[in-house]
């Protein structure tokens, strides 16, 4: 009866913690590219800390960054831009984790093709000269990436036609309806378009450019300055989350490999990403353990987003890196 009666405390005190959780609203895209955000909600990393997510989405990055920026949200997760670096030096927006870097062997943006624009010799990125290239939105990521290939194969960036779709959507609509030549695109979005042969790879990201860091968790200023304990939870929850996942995922070295709990993990992250696990096989991303931030790409994203008159004056990273939370990623050799 005494054990009876201690188990129904135990399990009263249990529901009274999870029904008195404190209300997070997190701000972020349902990407593959997201990985930590649906592990630690998942297998309860955040509710461990006392935190209840609401999950706030968008089709794309740009909307993550005003949402947190006007506090409809405490958190984000989402991809960098000109535009955030924008807000950033305005001193409201703070990076505290890392998210996904494009590596070699892991597959997080890919560059590709319309069926059209192949049959009609669009067969490598040194074609892309005198054609359309699709992104989101200008300033992304993506185009980011486009531009660091263009400097690699000495192209002339001035003919190619950039043009911004406004969301993933619309970008994947382009590709398949042959209205774009070429795109820069998420490769979970289209993995089933790849497997339907509506499109085709040119290249991965990570393989002709690697070291990208395409997307960061942050927060605003208020949020940090008004409850940095807040913030220091959210983070032990989402380090937890980028540890399961690269393990899983990683060896010791970096190098693929499939590790402990991998097909729990890879269920996850597919069910958030709308693909099927075996569509998520093919199109793993990279995370740091331990969601540290390269510093120096981050820098090379100013400078570049700078050379196209997307950054005006000065950006200084040091002014919205929170290094109370953020730690960086070692100097590569």
């Amino acid at each position: 009866m005494i054990g009876m009666r201690l188990a129904l405390v135990a399990l009263a005190l249990l529901v009274s913690l999870k029904a008195s959780a404190e209300e997070i609203k997190l701000a972020t895209s349902r990407l593959l590219a997201y990985v930590a955000v649906p592990l630690m909600i998942d297998n309860g990393f955040l509710a461990d800390e006392g935190l209840k997510v609401d999950l706030v989405t968008f089709d794309s990055a740009q909307p993550i960054t005003v949402a947190v920026m006007s506090g409809d949200v405490d958190f984000g997760v989402g991809g960098l831009s000109g535009a955030f670096f924008n807000l950033a030096a305005g001193g409201k927006l703070r990076i505290i984790a890392a998210g996904t870097r494009e590596m070699p062997g892991f597959n997080g943006f890919a560059y590709f093709v319309s069926n059209r624009a192949w049959a009609e010799g669009l067969r490598s990125l040194t074609d892309l000269p005198h054609h359309s290239v699709g992104v989101t939105q200008l300033g992304t990521t993506l185009e980011y990436s486009l531009g660091l290939a263009v400097e690699k194969y000495r192209l002339d960036f001035s003919t190619i036609r950039v043009m911004a779709m406004n969301s993933n959507t619309n970008l994947v609509a382009g590709l398949v309806g042959g209205q774009l030549d070429a795109g820069v695109v998420p490769s979970a979005i289209l993995q089933p378009e790849m497997e339907r042969g509506t499109v085709k790879r040119l290249a991965w990201v990570g393989d002709e450019v690697p070291g990208i860091q395409n997307n960061v968790a942050y927060a605003s200023e208020r949020v940090i300055t008004q409850n940095p304990d807040l913030v220091a939870r959210f983070l032990r929850a989402y380090r937890k989350a980028a540890r399961l996942y690269h393990d899983a995922v990683a060896d010791n070295d970096e190098k693929r490999r499939d590790g402990p709990h991998f097909k729990e993990v890879v269920a996850s992250v597919a069910q958030f990403g709308h693909l099927t696990p075996e569509q998520a096989l093919g199109v793993l991303p990279w995370i740091d353990r331990d969601a540290r931030v390269d510093i120096a790409d981050v820098k090379r994203q100013i400078a570049w987003y700078r050379s196209q008159g997307m950054i005006k004056g000065d950006v200084d990273l040091d002014a919205f890196l929170d290094r109370r939370f953020a730690e960086a990623l070692p100097p590569q050799p």
